[in-house]
């Protein structure tokens, strides 16, 4: 299986900044040590990419760096010219993910999942929306039809929701903290609210019920799979009690569903804020090795396929 990775384009945050940079590097790294994944650099999104989901007056302010302050305030990242670069290598590696997942059958991208990134603005740590640029794109080149986004993590998708909002090609599906950020929620085509607090039982339970509820209305054939860290239990910014073993039998449910009717999936890590860092990555590195199983199912029965 392929994974794309862009830690090495550092995102420079002054001392103290609550969100955990380094587990992009610290993934890639484990990856690269303990597993057969292979990892990849992608190209940077183009401005033409991102102009399929947001207005080219934001792209403009973002990479000439006139963003205001408001915007600075609520992206939550001081502006930078690395920033920019980081950001554009994170879509790419998304898009470069789904072009090998529709040829191969899954792909991961090592970062992603920024969700909160809205057509004309940036919010929550997101600055462009990867999972909408690269779906939008797919479809643009002819090689994606239908999509769906299943977004696990625990803040909703509201950006996502927004861009796709007129678009009955893309079916947005957020499983999310009812009480937890964002404050004003955006409509996804589903979305399930989780009360803080719920543990594994009931929250596979409403995911499960979900999943079936997507699937059966979108007829996908491409998937973007949004695997947050921060539904889990010693998460500072989650709010709900998922054990590492429930994120994983989550991650399992979303591989079987797909299994079933042969979907090629993107998998993105989005959020995760645990207390200790290590924790986000095994909950991350996890994620990655149920897709590598799911990628090499695929391929031994492409290959049977092909022997008959």
């Amino acid at each position: 299986m392929k994974a794309f990775y862009c830690d090495h384009f550092v995102l420079p945050l002054p001392d103290g900044h609550r969100f955990p940079m380094s587990k992009y590097e610290l993934l890639r790294q484990r990856v690269a040590e303990e597993s057969d994944i292979e990892l990849l650099v992608p190209d940077a999104a183009t401005d033409e990419e991102l102009s399929l989901c947001h207005t080219p007056d934001y792209v403009n302010r973002v990479t000439s760096g006139q963003m205001s302050k408001d915007e600075i305030r609520e992206l939550g990242f001081p502006w930078s010219p690395e920033m920019v670069e980081r950001s554009r290598r994170s879509v790419g590696a998304t898009i470069s993910a789904a072009r090998v997942a529709l040829e191969e059958g899954a792909a991961a991208n090592l970062a992603g999942g920024t969700h909160h990134a809205m057509s004309d603005r940036a919010q929550g740590f997101c600055v462009f929306n990867d999972c909408a640029v690269a779906a939008k794109l797919m479809q643009k080149e002819d090689i994606a039809d239908q999509i769906l986004i299943v977004d696990a993590d625990v803040h909703q998708g509201n950006g996502t929701a927004e861009i796709c909002s007129n678009d009955k090609s893309i079916y947005t599906f957020s499983i999310h903290g009812g009480k937890n950020f964002p404050a004003r929620k955006a409509l996804s085509d589903l979305d399930i609210e989780i009360e803080d607090a719920t543990e594994d039982e009931v929250y596979l339970d409403c995911f499960d019920q979900g999943l079936a509820t997507a699937l059966n209305e979108s007829y996908p054939d491409l998937v973007f799979y949004l695997a947050g860290a921060d539904p889990y239990e010693n998460d500072k910014l989650g709010r709900l009690s998922l054990s590492k073993e429930g994120l994983a039998k989550r991650d399992q449910m979303v591989m079987d569903y797909c299994s079933r009717r042969s979907l090629p999936l993107v998998m993105v890590m989005a959020g995760g804020y645990a207390a200790e860092v290590n924790d986000i990555v095994d909950i991350h590195f996890a994620s990655l090795e149920i897709l590598a199983d799911y990628a090499h199912a695929i391929q031994v029965e492409a290959e049977a396929t092909s022997l008959q």
